[in-house]
């Protein structure tokens, strides 16, 4: 198995400084505003907020920020146990509207983890806890540790 092997508060410890690390270097989720709610082992909870330059012709949300939320939210429960996992295959539905002002939430929860991918899911809901997008991400395990 790649990555250290903690259980417990110890998974959850590393998870969070893991996390913490990789968003310092992480420009375009910084750019989004993204905050971190919450870290576990296989488990992050995100928050950001809607700015006006992210919205489409339509005066909501482009989509690309939702996906790109949700993706954000991917890669921080993929990547807590320090390997390196990268996307490879994402899906995303939009089932309400999001403007601008919205709070966004996005809970991203790794189901299932082999030696080579992992499957996550996250859910993305607003201020009134509508859920504004439904996100499926497979990631590929590198077996590489996450950079100092």
């Amino acid at each position: 198995m790649s990555g250290p092997t903690v259980a417990g508060a110890d998974a959850d410890a590393l998870a969070r400084e893991t996390v913490e690390r990789m968003l310092t270097r992480d420009a375009f989720s910084r750019w989004l505003g993204v905050e971190l709610v919450e870290v576990q082992a296989g488990r992050a909870v995100l928050r950001m907020t809607v700015r006006p330059e992210m919205v489409n012709g339509f005066g909501t949300a482009h989509g690309g920020i939702v996906f790109a939320f949700a993706d954000s939210a991917l890669a921080f429960c993929t990547n807590a146990d320090g390997t390196i996992s990268v996307a490879l295959d994402c899906t995303v539905s939009y089932p309400a509207a999001v403007l601008p002002g919205d709070v966004l939430t996005a809970t991203g929860i790794r189901q299932t983890t082999t030696n080579k991918i992992a499957f996550a899911e996250v859910t993305v809901r607003n201020q009134a806890d509508v859920v504004v997008g439904h996100f499926r991400g497979t990631v590929y395990r590198t077996h590489k540790p996450l950079p100092l």
